[in-house]
């Protein structure tokens, strides 16, 4: 087998990616009709509404994140992913509902945002903590990337089928589907083997969440991913809110268009994520140079001046910004211990996600007053100045220089603590 699918060789994790690809799919459906619905059917393209939408689906994982690790390390994660998918299905059927009798207002999609924020919180650490049990360590990172890439592989898919549903038969139909696709990641939970997952040992006592905080503040290179994936998740990944603006009120498209650059974007992010599956092992230089990246074609594409340039500047940004995630996320599981895995990565996945409740809201602010492409030119000021910061941090703290040598050609880091370390240019790539 390859080694980009070589965890598709263990039959829980083959069984378990086949289920999350189709929800995925789903999941993206639901989220281009619930925009639509909220941007042209229940207000006049607000913006600010938008954005308090994102928000509330957001705000619970940051504020329930602590709990919601202790859970994910205390208990069968596996029925847990049961009870918060069945969660998801359920409000997703709700809306869909009241879309189809034609009586949903946005109060209502407020209300129901911030259920599946509820669900969201404990279904991410819960999800994210269950990969190492469905396989071994020199697997992990292999994993990671594969579950990126079915989550890019359905958002190349579920934007643009929404978008000519949404054109064909409206916003309803559309939400039913995303409701019924749950079902796979039910039925993918019910037929694993229980025997062949490999389970840590669960947390006990009331002091779970003190440790995982006790643990991560002792962990400088955890606290600079997670300060990199904050500022990533909250001012630079508001494709929710900016696409949409962009497509709406700069290019004046309707919803086939704004569909297709969801998937457009998904070229860049499904890349991405095929790159990283073939790594070893996550590189700090790959997170640094993909954070500059980002910063550079997400500004090229806040300042598009025609609607294809834009979309043709998403595919780069797709590739630099899930290259970060997936970097990030492989670095911080395989440096934790299994035991401390679930609250740490419901800390990691509440500051990456849940900084949306602070960044929506002010993006969508920042599009009402200033115009749509500086939600996106924000953005990119913010992961550049955090790229900035976390390499001056490393080169300070680790006390390295860095040379370029010839003949042949290398890069040459010298520690003050350690012997000087040769990079092969094949090191480098």
């Amino acid at each position: 087998m390859s080694p980009t699918f070589a965890s598709l060789s263990i039959y829980n994790y083959r069984v378990y990616a086949a289920g999350a690809i189709v929800s995925n799919i789903g999941t993206w459906m639901g989220r281009v009709a619930q925009d639509w619905l909220v941007l042209t059917e229940l207000t006049n393209h607000d913006s600010t509404a938008l954005g308090i939408v994102t928000g509330l689906q957001f705000a619970p994982v940051v504020l329930l994140a602590p709990l919601a690790g202790t859970f994910a390390d205390r208990f069968d994660k596996r029925k847990l992913l049961a009870v918060s998918q069945s969660a998801l299905a359920l409000t997703a059927a709700v809306l869909a509902v009241l879309v189809l009798t034609d009586t949903a207002q946005l109060w209502h999609v407020y209300v129901l945002a911030l259920l599946q924020g509820v669900a969201t919180a404990l279904d991410n650490p819960t999800r994210q903590a269950f990969v190492s049990e469905m396989v071994p360590p020199d697997k992990l990172t292999n994993a990671v990337g594969l579950n990126s890439a079915s989550f890019n592989g359905a958002r190349l898919i579920g934007p643009a089928v929404a978008g000519l549903l949404i054109a064909a038969v409206g916003t309803g139909p559309t939400l039913v589907i995303n409701a019924f696709s749950f079902v796979a990641v039910l039925f993918a939970l019910s037929a694993m083997h229980g025997s062949e997952l490999s389970r840590p040992p669960r947390g006990k006592g009331r002091g779970g969440v003190r440790e995982g905080l006790a643990y991560v503040r002792g962990r400088s290179d955890i606290k600079l991913l997670l300060f990199v994936v904050f500022m990533l998740g909250t001012f630079g990944m508001n494709f929710q809110i900016t696409i949409a603006l962009m497509s709406t009120t700069v290019f004046h498209r309707g919803a086939s268009e704004y569909g297709l650059l969801g998937s457009v974007m998904a070229i860049g992010s499904l890349s991405a994520a095929l790159l990283s599956a073939r790594r070893a092992r996550p590189r700090l230089r790959v997170l640094f140079g993909a954070l500059i990246g980002f910063t550079i074609f997400s500004a090229a594409a806040a300042l598009a001046p025609t609607f294809w340039f834009f979309g043709l500047m998403l595919i780069p940004t797709g590739l630099f910004a899930l290259t970060v995630v997936t970097t990030a996320n492989s670095a911080v599981q395989l440096s934790v211990s299994p035991g401390m895995r679930g609250r740490v990565m419901a800390l990691y996945m509440a500051i990456f996600m849940g900084g949306t409740p602070l960044g929506a809201p002010m993006i969508g602010w920042i599009g009402d007053v200033f115009g749509a492409r500086w939600t996106i030119l924000v953005g990119s000021l913010a992961v550049g100045f955090a790229a900035a910061a976390a390499i001056l941090y490393v080169m300070r703290t680790d006390r390295l220089t860095v040379t370029l040598e010839r003949h042949p050609w290398h890069l040459e880091v010298v520690s003050a603590d350690q012997a000087a370390q040769t990079i092969t240019p094949e090191q480098v790539r």
